[in-house]
């Protein structure tokens, strides 16, 4: 009798086992299923191939100690306008090229710094920021009310202003 009642408990714990492990695995898979796919480099989508900053500290420092002037892209995940841009800016081959003379920021969030939202917090909004720190209000896109807006059908000007924001780096020096 307790041979038996040995070998049944043995069977319980063997066949417990072998569903636990099924279960995890089936669970696993679900989880995969409906995790959000996250962005693979700090560029979210704006040009991997580009060197993106993590912080707008981090993005200071660096157009600072580098004298480069400082890009910052404020978008959107879930904004149409945002996405759009986004598209165009990363297919763009002379932006993607132009882009690598610039320290990169792109933020989903605001920052504390009240110069970077001079009219506004709206998105898609870029910035250009010289490397004494200074925000160059004076590049602007093409709209009145959003003076650092662009849409996918502005982005020759966007080149031009970022093609203008290296050469007044070059003036200055």
């Amino acid at each position: 009798m307790e041979k038996s009642c040995i070998s049944v408990f043995l069977l319980l714990v063997a066949v417990s086992y072998a569903l636990a492990k099924n279960d995890g695995k089936r669970d696993t898979k679900e989880v995969k299923e409906t995790k959000p796919k996250l962005p693979q480099t700090l560029s979210r989508g704006w040009g991997d191939n580009l060197i993106w900053t993590q912080t707008y500290e981090e993005a200071l420092f660096r157009a600072k100690t580098s004298n480069k002037p400082l890009m910052i892209i404020h978008h959107l995940e879930d904004c149409p306008h945002s996405q759009a841009l986004k598209k165009v800016f990363a297919e763009h081959k002379e932006i993607q090229k132009l882009a690598e003379k610039f320290v990169l920021l792109n933020l989903v969030y605001e920052t504390t710094d009240k110069h970077l939202s001079p009219d506004g917090q709206y998105v898609p909004r870029i910035l250009f920021i010289d490397p004494s720190l200074t925000v160059r209000a004076d590049i602007t896109g093409r709209y009145s009310n959003r003076l650092y807006a662009y849409e996918p059908s502005d982005i020759s000007l966007l080149y031009s202003n970022m093609q203008k924001a290296l050469k007044l780096l070059k003036t200055e020096l």
